[in-house]
């Protein structure tokens, strides 16, 4: 698309925007003043589905009514709770319902998915991840590292960009691989780089760690609900992800796992187990030997926490109602727009690092202030700008097509241009 800079062109790409009536449908912040904030946060916590609140005072009533007959009546039951939700998320991973769970958080389903795809030996114990990962991401690899009695100076890869470049090449996993693959059991790496915004090519990197016999999995925290996934037909062994940033479930809410189905019920695979990824025709009978699901419903440990997975549920209706690939269009169109805007500022203030292609981004971009950057989201909070700073210089921005406006982007870029042109003349 050819973009424009006046005004007029944005209130004409919400008027001719299919998706726009769909911002009606969540709750939009407001200042402390009582002014509509420009929310550009979404990558970090999505807003709240107007639906939540009815359907939480719904489950809270059969909980109130029926008790602990809730999960077997009512209109929801809870014991068939988790089974209902696979065929609302797998679509959004590409995956078969059986693959996809929701359970736990993001890092404690990293750790149970180790416990069953990072096998280590001596010749093979390394685990590639990229440098600068999320940080939880990297103390729960290297952890496990520790905990099987390796050495995480020898055991963890570290994929870096090239000096002077803020992206991974994949150039540089291809050659990794091609010079430890024999020493390398998983690469670990994320769908979208949180810090840059990065797409990383999955089906590529998972082509490549099966040629040289590793297990590959993904964080698709900033992934999923961003951009379209094939997890299945790519091969993928495994993935884990929140659910609160583009699923919109809520702060702290329920994470989520895939597990590719040739490892359904493979009895050589070790896994953590609990009673709620037992057989359930058999599970409250006396233990003997753990007999699992099928799929990744048998890597849970515990029933389904209702409360806390049923904002994800509304969240999941509008996806299913919209589509991943008609967000994902109109995010090309949003983020690009963005993008158009922040080229007309000074490049001696700012530096977009996140890619400039829109296949090898999502929603996200990632700004790199080069003056004062504290000072700078200060004053765009100042200005009832909602967007978040990581050490030391990165702004992210993240348009999100469900809810942002064109117009909002434009807002976006005129109060940041005088922010930028006020926070410098003040240095």
């Amino acid at each position: 698309m050819t973009y424009e800079t006046e005004e007029s062109f944005a209130f004409k790409l919400d008027k001719q925007d299919p998706l726009a009536s769909y911002r009606l449908k969540f709750i939009l912040p407001k200042s402390k003043d009582g002014n509509p904030l420009l929310y550009f946060a979404g990558h970090s916590l999505g807003l709240q589905p107007q639906a939540v609140k009815e359907a939480i005072e719904h489950q809270l009533a059969s909980w109130g009514n029926f008790g602990v007959h809730g999960y077997l009546e009512g209109s929801n039951p809870w014991y068939t709770w988790d089974e209902r939700l696979q065929g609302l998320l797998a679509p959004l991973v590409g995956a078969r319902p059986s693959e996809v769970v929701l359970m736990n958080s993001l890092t404690t389903n990293l750790h149970v998915m180790l416990a069953s795809f990072y096998a280590p030996t001596k010749e093979r114990h390394k685990i590639l991840i990229e440098d600068g990962a999320f940080p939880s991401d990297y103390f729960a690899v290297e952890s496990q590292i520790r905990h099987h009695g390796f050495d995480p100076k020898h055991s963890m890869i570290l994929a870096k960009p090239l000096p002077g470049e803020d992206l991974v090449r994949i150039q540089t996993i291809e050659s990794i691989l091609k010079e430890q693959g024999k020493e390398i059991a998983l690469v670990f790496l994320p769908g979208v780089n949180y810090y840059t915004g990065q797409v990383f090519p999955m089906e590529q990197i998972t082509r490549l760690g099966h040629q040289h016999e590793c297990k590959v999995g993904f964080d698709l925290a900033h992934a999923i609900g961003n951009i379209p996934m094939n997890l299945h037909d790519w091969n993928v062994d495994f993935a884990v992800w929140c659910n609160y940033k583009y699923l919109n479930s809520g702060p702290g809410s329920a994470g989520g796992a895939f597990v590719h189905e040739r490892y359904a019920l493979d009895p050589a695979l070790p896994r953590l187990a609990g009673w709620w990824g037992y057989h359930p025709d058999t599970r409250l009978q006396k233990p003997t030997t753990f007999v699992p699901r099928a799929g990744a419903l048998g890597w849970q440990f515990s029933c389904p926490p209702i409360l806390s997975t049923t904002p994800c549920e509304v969240s999941l209706q509008l996806f299913r109602e919209v589509g991943i690939e008609a967000l994902r269009s109109k995010s090309i169109l949003l983020t690009g727009y963005l993008e158009f805007l922040l080229h007309q500022l000074d490049s001696k203030l700012i530096t977009i690092i996140t890619s400039k292609n829109s296949s090898e981004r999502g929603c996200q971009l990632s700004i790199r202030l080069h003056k004062d950057p504290k000072e700078t989201l200060q004053v765009l909070g100042q200005h009832d700008i909602a967007c978040d700073l990581r050490d030391p210089d990165v702004l992210r921005v993240a348009p999100i097509p469900f809810y942002n406006t064109f117009h909002e982007v434009w807002q976006f870029a005129q109060v940041f241009k005088k922010v930028l042109l006020s926070t410098t003349t003040r240095l």
